[in-house]
């Protein structure tokens, strides 16, 4: 052993000058193994790349994982050496989970074990190798399933059975079915439709308590279009290496952890299909873990920096705050509506060299936010490429976000609101609902669209390098029509201002009104509706049962029409 070992510092030596040992010199001869294995497409490649991967086997027998062993019989069966093959085939498979956790079935059943084994598939032992991965394969879903129904346990809480609405109000705001939860970190499925399902990945504080209420903060991958749908996720996914900072200041802060998994067709970004999926998802966790209402908040790098920022703008009622790492400001699906800012807050952590949205832009963006007084701040980071969270210097911009996420909470009644839209889907916000487009009518001067030209952006030219090119753009698109109301509320009145808008709802709260009293609702300067209002239990239950919210539980409703003469 103190022969072979001695061997590899010498081979390392040879080829990089630089004193490698152990699992470091391992991972260097993988690596390079595995770009000869994708690089060199010819027989004569994959032969070198076959004896690379050997040689660092046999100088390395303790290091050996699934993932190297998988590539070596991959290229055995391109060769079609299928002793060898089945050789590395039969060792992975042995294995049962690679050290990361990744199931080694994965390997032989998944989406291209059949077009990079094509050549073992005529050959007895595949189907041996196959079943063994087929049963492997049951074990690791009866797991999942066993793990999720554990996740979903919760005590029996019959709401229905109350007949008293005031009685039932009480009852939602204090509603506790919460269980201990065996573990910390749960694969869960969801369905998007009929066809197709994905799953979030959660992370628990470590002595997850279900007396206590805690903050929950999303993250959305970046990368959407490369992305495909998984119906499992590990936590060496999502945990570690570009996200371990999350998971480092959610454990200093008692913050719980959530990962949903995207794709190109259903995504937080474009097309508007998968928008749903992240509300859909905190529906589902509500039901059994006990998230603080007023601290649910969204991160993201990249394209899921726009998602939370699409959030922002088009379906924030469910959240305190949202964050970004290398945003691109805008909604892709439909008109930006960036007075909708004020509604919530964002915070963006930018880098001087990132190709997705240059300096130039965010100094425009920014000073447009800060002329308007939203809740926005941008922190620049000199230096650093569009992958900023890859690098351990974006730590301190991990530490802002947690202390601002510790600190911030939802006001579920807001006094005021303003909200803009181009899409009848996303006609809510807090205590106005089902507002309704009308866009045959001419918009009022107040209505007025929010924009600025970019002339600057960045991208890399053949070397590698950085460069400065002129552009001609608009920051937003309009596409569609919009509509706008600005509304507040004091001493049980409603004053609303609409533009293009026919219809909406306001929804009423005790923490809101005296519920003794009148309330009017004041509509372009006219009185539209002068009543009492009670609790209606139906309502309450529908609207529970709908988002799960605590906080911010609507006891009645008042549905106001708007004539276009």
């Amino acid at each position: 052993m103190k022969l072979q070992v001695a061997k590899s510092v010498v081979v390392i030596l040879g080829l990089f000058s630089i004193p490698l040992y152990g699992q470091e010199c391992y991972s260097v001869l993988i690596h390079k193994a595995y770009n000869v294995m994708w690089k060199e497409k010819d027989m004569d490649g994959h032969k070198k790349a076959l004896r690379m991967y050997e040689d660092a086997f046999e100088l390395f027998p303790d290091s050996i994982d699934t993932s190297e062993l998988n590539d070596a019989s991959i290229l055995a069966a391109w060769l079609n050496d299928h002793d060898k093959a089945f050789k590395y085939l039969n060792a992975f498979v042995t294995m049962k989970t690679a050290k990361n956790g990744y199931p080694s079935w994965k390997y032989v059943v998944g989406n291209d074990s059949e077009v990079d084994y094509k050549n073992l598939l005529d050959d007895p032992r595949w189907i041996m190798v196959k079943n063994i991965a087929l049963k492997d394969k049951a074990l690791f879903y009866d797991k999942l399933r066993g793990e999720e129904e554990e996740f979903y346990e919760v005590c029996k809480i019959d709401l229905e059975r109350i007949t008293d609405p005031m009685v039932l109000y009480d009852n939602i705001r204090n509603y506790h079915p919460y269980k201990l939860k065996q573990k910390q970190d749960y694969s869960l499925t969801f369905q998007i439709n009929d066809s197709a399902r994905t799953s979030f990945f959660i992370h628990l504080p470590q002595n997850y308590n279900p007396e206590k209420k805690y903050p929950l903060l999303f993250f959305l991958h970046g990368a959407v279009r490369g992305n495909r749908l998984a119906d499992f996720q590990l936590a060496s996914w999502v945990l570690f290496d570009w996200n371990r900072y999350y998971t480092k200041y959610a454990a200093l802060n008692d913050v719980i952890l959530v990962f949903p998994r995207g794709s190109k067709e259903f995504n937080w970004m474009i097309p508007d299909d998968g928008f749903f999926m992240v509300p859909s998802i905190l529906h589902q966790i509500k039901k059994t873990i006990n998230v603080d209402d007023n601290k649910v908040f969204i991160s993201g790098h990249s394209n899921g920096a726009t998602g939370s920022f699409s959030y922002l703008m088009k379906q924030p009622s469910s959240f305190a705050g949202c964050y970004g790492f290398n945003t691109y400001p805008k909604v892709f699906t439909g008109g930006t509506f960036i007075e909708n800012i004020k509604n919530r807050s964002f915070i963006n952590f930018s880098t001087d060299k990132d190709y997705y949205y240059p300096p130039y832009a965010n100094d425009q963006f920014t000073q447009l936010m800060k002329s308007m007084n939203f809740d926005y701040k941008e922190y620049r980071y000199d230096g650093f490429p569009h992958w900023f969270p890859q690098f351990d210097d974006s730590e301190p911009a991990y530490r802002i976000l947690f202390s601002d996420l510790v600190k911030r909470e939802r006001n579920p009644f807001p006094k005021e609101i303003s909200w803009e839209f181009d899409d009848d889907c996303y006609g809510t916000i807090d205590w106005l609902s089902d507002i309704k487009l009308d866009t045959l009518v001419e918009r009022k001067s107040w209505h007025k669209e929010l924009n600025f030209k970019i002339d600057k952006w960045l991208k890399y030219d053949k070397n590698d390098n950085i460069i400065v090119y002129n552009v001609d753009r608009k920051a937003f698109d309009f596409p569609r029509k919009s509509g706008k109301i600005k509304a507040e509320y004091g001493n049980n009145v409603f004053r609303i201002e609409t533009s293009c808008i026919t219809s909406f709802s306001v929804n009423i709260s005790p923490e809101m009104v005296d519920m003794k009293k009148k309330v009017q609702i004041y509509v372009n300067g006219k009185l539209r509706f002068s009543k009492q209002v009670g609790y209606d239990r139906d309502f309450m239950l529908c609207g529970f049962e709908a988002n799960r919210d605590r906080s911010q539980v609507w006891v009645n409703q008042i549905d106001v029409f708007i004539n276009r003469h």
